[in-house]
């Protein structure tokens, strides 16, 4: 029961993610991204993956690396397209 409910809560953090790398990759539009939360949970979602390797747990480790590539690409478009003046657009 730990387990599914490890997994549970990591298919449901992870895929919280996903709409907003969608429309960042659709729209090209991140005005309302707010930079500094992003690279707070980056950080956050860093800190997390070091954990669940530390205490070896599968779900912890897959929901993080998953979670933390998404969010990683929203904060490099975030950066990126403020950089051209294009996060307002």
């Amino acid at each position: 029961m730990e387990e599914f409910i490890g997994y549970l809560a990591a298919f449901c953090t992870t895929t919280a993610y996903v709409p907003q790398a969608l429309k960042v990759f659709k729209t090209r539009k991140t005005r309302d991204i707010s930079l500094g939360m992003f690279l707070l949970m980056t950080a956050g979602l860093t800190a997390w993956l070091i954990y669940g390797i530390v205490i070896s747990s599968f779900p912890i480790i897959v929901a993080n690396v998953i979670t933390l590539l998404l969010s990683i690409y929203i904060l490099i478009m975030k950066i990126a397209l403020e950089k051209q003046g294009k996060a307002a657009e």
